[in-house]
């Protein structure tokens, strides 16, 4: 199995999905959520079953507490989202629940100054995470020069990992416009955790490629496709069992945590596409010199 020949239409498939990702991005933007934005959220589970949002809306509406969302969540869960509160705000809002009726399970409260500041950091985080990963794989590959340098393995890890966070951002982009899903730090988390599986994946089978250049003098193309198909089967395992255990998890969890598993879902799964289909493919269509003499 030649999977090197095929990698036109990996670079067009891949092209689609980034292409519909930046156009969502760019039409709906990231929902983004009181870990960024600022504001408040309540969660609280009845003890017994579950009043229409309608009459929940009713028995807070006294309290003038602006634009208020409610998500119920289970069977008698619900996530209330609204303005920044005080903390006597808070205990309204549970006196007109009815705290005999209901528990509470979190609170937060974030204002917008902080909000702004997670923002940044979590930008900060992310490139100073594809930078480490770049200058890793340039070190950990410096021994090998021929036929492309090590600079152009970081490179081409760099372009995947760019592939892979546009893809899931994307994704959460129109899951966040068409079914309110929000961002906040689990998904900067998440995000984190994705771009260290794939760059894994990735070096796996750039090793490889480098053990069977000490090995084999043929054509360059013939070792990478040779590589491909020796680490085929232990890519798609350890991606496979991974995403066993965080589907059990993404319906068997709590409600918490759904939006990180199904950020940590997405991104494996595209993350092990571009290690094997996109990644060790670039190097073969790249061979001749980039920019900045890479």
């Amino acid at each position: 199995m030649d999977l090197i020949r095929y990698r036109k239409f990996y670079y067009f498939f891949s092209g689609f999905l980034v292409l519909v990702s930046v156009l969502s991005l760019l039409v709906f933007g990231l929902n983004f959520g009181i870990d960024f934005t600022g504001g408040s959220l309540l969660e609280v589970e009845y003890k017994e079953t579950r009043p229409e949002n309608q009459n929940i809306k009713e028995s807070i509406r006294g309290l003038e507490l602006g634009d208020v969302v409610l998500q119920p969540t289970g069977e008698r869960g619900l996530l209330i989202r609204l303005k920044e509160l005080d903390e006597a705000t808070h205990q309204k809002i549970l006196d007109a629940l009815g705290r005999e009726k209901i528990e509470e399970k979190r609170f937060d409260s974030i204002g917008p100054v902080i909000g702004k500041e997670l923002q940044e950091k979590a930008q900060k985080a992310v490139l100073f995470v594809l930078v480490a990963i770049v200058l890793y794989i340039a070190w950990a590959f410096r021994h090998v020069s021929k036929p492309v340098s090590s600079f152009r393995y970081g490179f081409i890890a760099l372009v995947a990992l760019f592939h892979d966070i546009l893809i899931t951002a994307g994704i959460f982009s129109i899951l966040g416009h068409f079914l309110n899903f929000e961002i906040g730090i689990p998904f900067v988390a998440a995000i984190l955790t994705i771009l260290g599986y794939s760059v894994n994946d990735t070096i796996v089978v750039f090793d490889r490629i480098r053990e069977n250049l000490t090995k084999h003098t043929g054509e360059f193309r013939d070792t990478v496709a040779k590589s491909i198909r020796e680490t085929l089967v232990r890519s798609f395992n350890t991606s496979l069992t991974t995403l066993f255990v965080l589907t059990a998890i993404f319906f068997l969890g709590g409600e918490t945590i759904r939006y990180f598993v199904l950020t940590l879902i997405i991104g494996i799964v595209i993350g092990t596409y571009s290690s094997i289909f996109l990644a060790s493919p670039l190097l073969v269509s790249l061979k001749r010199k980039l920019p900045f003499g890479i």
